[in-house]
């Protein structure tokens, strides 16, 4: 059997054992086609890979000039991949247990200053037509509900049927939480359903699809906006509000969500069920943004910080 065969079987057993979510996937497809290319170059087979040759691999990420970060995600791959060959019986050995990865350090998410949204709303606010309405909408959402882009996008109709104040949302591992919305994402949301048509797909097959989606797609097969369609626009959106595209995205406006929460007095566990972190370590990444902020700004205003 092909190292491709035997990584779709890992990538079945992790979607069907575990729950792991396409984007999930995809990434593991990506990191171990990877590590396979690598050894491949040297002559060896996956499946017969000894701990050297697996360390063969991380050397050549580093002098290839790959992050710390890229190389530890690799290494998190072939330890999920060969401990799967070894529960199949495939192999009698895991050579990926001697291995140690490098130490990355966690970076702090960019965050975006409160000013910085509000000329983002008001760019949003210039947009024209359909479109424009459809964004102030999405950008209202994922700012008041700091949703991930693809909770975003693929949010149904349906979200709403319970509680007009909240939506559903599910998330990673398939699991569901419950979002409150703000006065102004509402008016937006009912705004933007005047227009929700004007989305809908001419063709009525591929309409019936695009039709329990909120935020329907006349192009995509998925039948709702897609990710990358929604981050193009953003970015376009920050270039209007004068800001710096590179520095915003979806995910960056989940970040400010969060940060913002807790700046304003949040506490740390409710922000935690509003992101639908599974750990509440992912959250408290936050505190160190709010830390690093606080600093920065004791260090260039405080009356004595430029004396010795």
């Amino acid at each position: 059997m092909s190292a491709r065969q035997d990584i779709e079987l890992f990538l079945d057993m992790m979607a069907a054992e575990r729950g792991a979510a396409i984007n999930t996937l995809e990434a593991y497809r990506r990191d171990l086609g990877d590590v396979d290319a690598r050894l491949a170059t040297r002559g060896i087979a996956m499946r017969e890979a000894a701990t050297s040759d697996l360390e063969s691999v991380l050397s050549s990420l580093k002098t290839d000039g790959l992050s710390a970060a890229t190389a530890a995600r690799r290494l998190s791959a072939m330890k999920r991949f060969y401990r799967f060959l070894l529960s199949e019986g495939v192999r009698g050995d895991d050579p990926s247990t001697p291995l140690r990865g490098p130490k990355a350090g966690r970076r702090l998410p960019k965050v975006l200053t409160e000013a910085d949204v509000d000329a983002l709303f008001s760019a949003a606010a210039d947009m024209p037509g359909p479109g424009g309405v459809r964004m102030r909408a999405m950008l209202e959402i994922l700012y008041a509900g700091g949703l991930r882009v693809s909770e975003l996008v693929s949010l149904p109709l349906v979200a709403f049927a319970r509680a007009e104040r909240c939506i559903f949302v599910r998330g990673k591992g398939d699991k569901e939480r419950m979002v409150p919305l703000t006065s102004a994402a509402l008016e937006a949301i009912a705004v933007y359903r005047d227009v929700r048509a004007a989305h809908l797909p001419a063709d009525s097959a591929k309409a019936a699809k695009a039709s329990t989606f909120l935020f329907p797609s006349r192009r995509a097969s998925q039948g709702h906006m897609t990710r990358e369609r929604f981050a193009q626009i953003l970015q376009a959106l920050a270039v209007a509000a004068g800001l710096d595209a590179a520095t915003v995205s979806p995910h960056v406006m989940r970040h400010a969500f969060a940060t913002h929460l807790l700046a304003r007095g949040a506490d740390l566990r409710s922000v935690q069920l509003l992101l639908g972190h599974a750990d509440v370590s992912s959250t408290q990444i936050y505190t160190h943004v709010l830390d690093e902020r606080l600093r920065a700004l004791l260090e260039t205003a405080h009356p004595l910080a430029d004396k010795p």
